[in-house]
């Protein structure tokens, strides 16, 4: 008899859009696209003539290197 192994985890995406940046940052649409034009937030890769998308390490790392706020 054969064993079927099944991935228990899922690779997350190297290229995130701008819903899922929105989501793990916390931010809004205008503040991610204000940072982005003040040179504070990682440039996105054009994926298309008209999409764009953030390479999931630039957003992690920016991430990580945000202050801890504590409430």
């Amino acid at each position: 008899m054969q064993h079927v192994r099944f991935a228990t985890e899922v690779t997350p995406p190297a290229i995130l859009r701008l819903p899922e940046v929105m989501r793990l940052t916390g931010l809004g649409r205008s503040t991610i696209y204000r940072l982005l034009a003040a040179g504070q937030f990682p440039s996105p890769v054009q994926l298309s003539v008209r999409a764009v998308g953030w390479r999931r390490s630039d957003v992690d790392h920016w991430t990580a290197e945000r202050p801890q706020v504590s409430h």
